[in-house]
This record gives structure tokens, C-alpha cells and sequence, in this order.
């Protein structure tokens, strides 16, 4: 792979801090080659004072074909984003970002559906059932909306900033009125149980939620993807629970970011 890149080839950046936790480098350069473009994403570790600026910087680039965001930048963006798409709209956030005609910055926000889409293809059910998420940055913030509107009767959020909790779900609710409310640690009675915290990256990093009340039967989803089986997916695998991995998820939501840049790739 990438044996003949050179002063013609494309460049994708991805932006984080920190960033040596994320796959994306590799996974999207090799899917961008295989569909024919010439093209390589490379990862930027950047602080967030520093955001607009390599944002700003990046549009003066005539060989940046587009931008993916990972934490914690995905809410600075969006005032950099010409146009966008509903999702980000509602969410004021976005995981990406690809060229306008007129070279401006057009957003969108895959995290949801490529989470929903992990855990459709490991068997989990979401119409008309209970969903507790644990997390209301950036990714879960899209995970949320995705939720809901694969058809989840309710919706449960926790996250340890009560701030950031209650103005997703006063987002949320007004896209889908009625069905967010406040969660907690506490498993109990839900069909499907969503991390979207940092939970799980450090080996020291406590369990997102009470494990001892988790039901075998509810479905259990992840976003981190470094380790690729974090102690959460490992310890509800051992009590009898469908899964699906922060690993997957970048695998469904890879294919849709390709989707996202290919349709004006030059």
C-alpha cells in the first residue's frame, strides 16, 4: 500500500488530542486506494486553542481533499463549515468534513449511524426499545440521535458533567420530544446500554457502568477502539451479552465517511 505516493497524491488529515488511539490512518488510506483514489490521511495531534487556526490553514490547501474529527474537536468545527448536514444541524457537531465546489468546508456526522450499524449487524433490536447511553460529548451526542431515530422508545443519558448531559438532552428532545431523560450507572430494565465515554482506553479506567446489574439479555455497544476488546465488552461477553466493539463501529462508519468523500473527490 502506498508504494508510489507522491506530490499528486490527495491528502485527508484527522485531528485529535490525543491521537494515537485511532485506526483511521491506515483504515481509510487503504480503502480510499482500493477505490481509486490516490490519497493518504494523516493524523494531526492538536490542542484545542489551536483548532481554528489548522482548520482555517487547511482551506488554503489545494491538495486537502478533507478533514475527519475525533476528540475533543468535533463541536470547535462546526462554525468552520460552510454548509452542513441535518445531523450536525441539530447536533452542532460534526465528524467530518469535505470541499464544497467553491472550496468552503461542507460537515457531517457518521459516529451515530456507524454505531447503530455496528450493533444492527451483531443482532441488537432498537425499535421500540429502551436505551441507556453513557456519555454526551461528541460521539455520543450523534449515538444518541441515531438511537432515536432507529426507532428507540427511550432514551436514558448519563454523563458526569451534568451541564453537558442535560443540553443533549434538551437537543434531543427537540428532535425527538418526550423521549430523553436523565440515566445513570444503573443498567437495570434497559433493552440496549451504549458507552460513548473514554471508559476503557486506560487499563486503570473504572467501568462505565454497574456491571452486577446487567442483564444477560441487553445489548451492549462500545466506542473505544484501543484495546480492540476493552473491559467492557469483555466482562459483558462473560455475563451472556450481545456485543458490538468500538472496532466495528469505525469499520460501519468507515464506509460511509469513503461514501462522504468520494461523491466530490476530484
Amino acid at each position: 500500500m502506498l508504494d508510489n505516493f507522491s506530490g499528486a497524491t490527495r491528502v485527508y488529515f484527522i485531528i485529535g488530542h490525543p491521537i494515537a488511539q485511532v485506526k483511521s490512518p491506515y483504515g481509510m488510506t487503504r480503502l480510499l486506494e482500493e477505490n481509486g483514489k490516490d490519497a493518504i490521511m494523516v493524523p494531526i495531534d492538536i490542542l484545542p486553542e489551536d483548532v481554528p487556526g489548522f482548520v482555517t490553514l487547511a482551506g488554503r490547501l489545494p491538495n486537502c481533499d478533507g478533514i475527519c474529527i475525533t476528540v475533543p474537536h468535533k463541536f470547535a468545527v462546526v462554525p468552520h463549515c460552510r454548509t452542513m448536514s441535518k445531523t450536525t444541524q441539530v447536533l452542532g457537531s460534526a465528524n467530518v468534513m469535505r470541499r464544497n465546489p467553491d472550496g468552503s468546508w461542507h460537515g457531517d456526522m457518521f459516529d451515530g449511524p456507524g454505531h447503530v450499524g455496528a450493533m444492527r449487524k451483531n443482532g441488537a433490536e432498537l425499535d421500540g426499545k429502551r436505551a441507556l447511553l453513557i456519555g454526551a460529548g461528541g460521539a455520543g451526542s450523534a449515538i444518541g440521535l441515531a438511537l432515536l431515530d432507529a426507532g428507540a422508545r427511550e432514551l436514558a443519558i448519563h454523563d458526569t458533567d451534568a451541564s453537558r448531559r442535560d443540553t443533549l438532552i434538551a437537543k434531543l428532545n427537540g428532535a425527538h420530544p418526550g423521549k430523553v431523560t436523565i440515566g445513570s450507572p444503573d443498567p437495570t430494565g434497559f433493552d440496549t446500554v451504549s458507552n460513548a465515554s473514554p471508559a476503557g482506553m486506560k487499563p486503570s479506567d473504572a467501568l462505565p457502568f454497574d456491571m452486577t446489574r446487567l442483564s444477560p439479555a441487553t445489548f451492549v455497544s462500545d466506542v473505544v477502539t484501543k484495546p480492540a476488546l476493552t473491559p467492557l465488552i469483555e466482562t459483558a461477553r462473560r455475563i451472556g451479552c450481545k456485543t458490538s466493539t468500538g472496532i466495528e463501529m469505525f469499520e460501519s462508519e468507515a464506509a460511509l465517511m469513503l461514501a462522504f468523500w468520494l461523491e466530490t473527490a476530484n
